[in-house]
């Protein structure tokens, strides 16, 4: 069954959707052309957000975490997209070693990692999990909640190579976003390590990949004839931030200041009545840390003492520096009036499912990467590439193939944005 979906429409968007369904020929000979020019990350997840006047990405994810969230019945997509990965990566794959995050006491990603081992060994791959603990000395088994059992393994490495006992991989597949660094053992490997050490957040910055993203949508709306602002959210940065010690407040006022006025031109201009607002985050990182809704310039002078903590670190117990002011655009979905927004994910240049992050507690102008946060499968009732140009813009088909379409923008902006990284 497809989730109960509420969604506050407003004229643009429809008239989105409808481009794009019109445009659908042009648009995947489009994509066809650049998965020729670029090439794609093995995996992805985008984060979108559905105003009723705007659909647009606000997070991609290179290392996703929530296979487990995904409907179980699209499990032979994911399998042939995982074929199609590896045959471009190592055509002779005989072995995959995959290295996950150190989160040996969160069953939900573990169940993620599990999900990403089925599809693999479904695939014809065999995958084997080694760990980056220094705890792991020997194969340990993690009972899962589903049922399933996880073994993690000790990685040796010698010379040049990963191995665990008896086996000896083709490919390194990283599910850990690097944001501790790149250890030692991960350094200059004969082996492929996929995604590239580059995409962790070690080195990658959000502002890089929406620097990109305008590019890709600029030359995407031209195409089908459209605004690029209602895919695309305006963005700026500010380096050398440090919210303890209160430095970089000038350049984060001026930058809020001016992207909520190209919000406020933008929603004059469509007549939107809502209040502009944008979401100030840490450049690099992920798991929602980091992050804050802004409506004003003097907000963010005035943030009290547990407002600076919170912003001043991320994930692994990292500073912020860098900061990402990007805009705020509005969800107005719902499932059983909680407030929720789409997350679609990819493997090669596949759409292969998503779901929707759900939360009871949180408004529709906040992020919602919190904890609190549930999930509801997207249960598509077919594939979101195989849109029904016979019904209605807002009818499931066609709203999943546009999410489809916008998330497929995110990775080829993800495939640039890396591209720009090794040159």
């Amino acid at each position: 069954m497809v989730p109960h979906l509420t969604t506050a429409l407003i004229g643009p968007l429809l008239e989105l959707e409808k481009h794009i369904l019109r445009a659908q020929p042009d648009i995947e000979h489009w994509f066809r052309a650049k998965w020729q020019e670029h090439k794609v990350p093995i995996y992805a997840s985008v984060d979108l957000r559905n105003s009723g006047f705007k659909l647009a990405p606000v997070d991609t994810n290179l290392f996703p975490g929530g296979f487990n969230n995904l409907n179980p019945d699209f499990l032979p997509l994911l399998v042939l997209a995982a074929q199609s990965a590896i045959e471009k990566i190592c055509p002779d794959a005989h072995g995959v070693l995959l290295i996950p995050e150190n989160h040996t006491r969160n069953l939900y990603y573990l169940e993620n990692v599990n999900n990403i081992v089925t599809m693999l060994r479904s695939a014809g791959v065999n995958v084997r999990i080694g760990s980056l603990l220094p705890e792991i000395t020997a194969p340990t088994s993690i009972d899962l909640p589903s049922g399933g059992k996880l073994t993690l393994e000790p990685i040796v490495r010698k010379e040049g190579r990963l191995h665990l006992h008896g086996f000896n991989p083709c490919v390194i597949l990283l599910n850990n976003d690097l944001s501790a660094g790149v250890p030692d053992i991960l350094k200059g490997l004969e082996q492929e390590v996929i995604p590239p050490l580059i995409a962790g957040w070690t080195t990658r910055r959000k502002s890089l990949h929406f620097a990109a993203y305008d590019k890709v949508a600029s030359e995407f709306a031209e195409l089908v004839g459209i605004d690029p602002w209602l895919i695309n959210p305006y963005f700026g940065k500010c380096n050398q931030v440090n919210f303890q010690q209160r430095e970089g407040e000038d350049c984060l006022a001026a930058e809020v200041d001016r992207v909520l006025k190209q919000i406020q031109a933008k929603y004059d201009e469509y007549g939107v009545s809502e209040q502009p607002f944008v979401i100030v985050k840490a450049d690099a990182g992920t798991y929602g840390m980091g992050i804050m809704t802004v409506k004003s310039a003097e907000e963010m002078r005035d943030l009290n003492r547990k407002q600076r903590n919170k912003m001043a670190v991320v994930k692994e117990g990292l500073a912020v520096s860098n900061v990402l002011v990007q805009e705020g655009v509005y969800t107005f979905e719902s499932i059983n009036e909680a407030v929720a927004e789409p997350v679609v994910y990819m493997v090669d240049h596949y759409v292969v499912g998503g779901f929707y992050r759900v939360h009871t507690g949180r408004g529709v102008d906040e992020n919602l990467n919190a904890p609190g946060m549930h999930f509801v499968p997207l249960a598509f009732e077919a594939t979101c590439s195989m849109p029904n140009p016979n019904s209605a813009p807002d009818a499931v088909p066609n709203r999943f193939y546009s999410y489809g379409v916008i998330a497929r923008l995110a990775l080829l902006a993800a495939s640039i944005e890396l591209e720009d990284m090794q040159k």
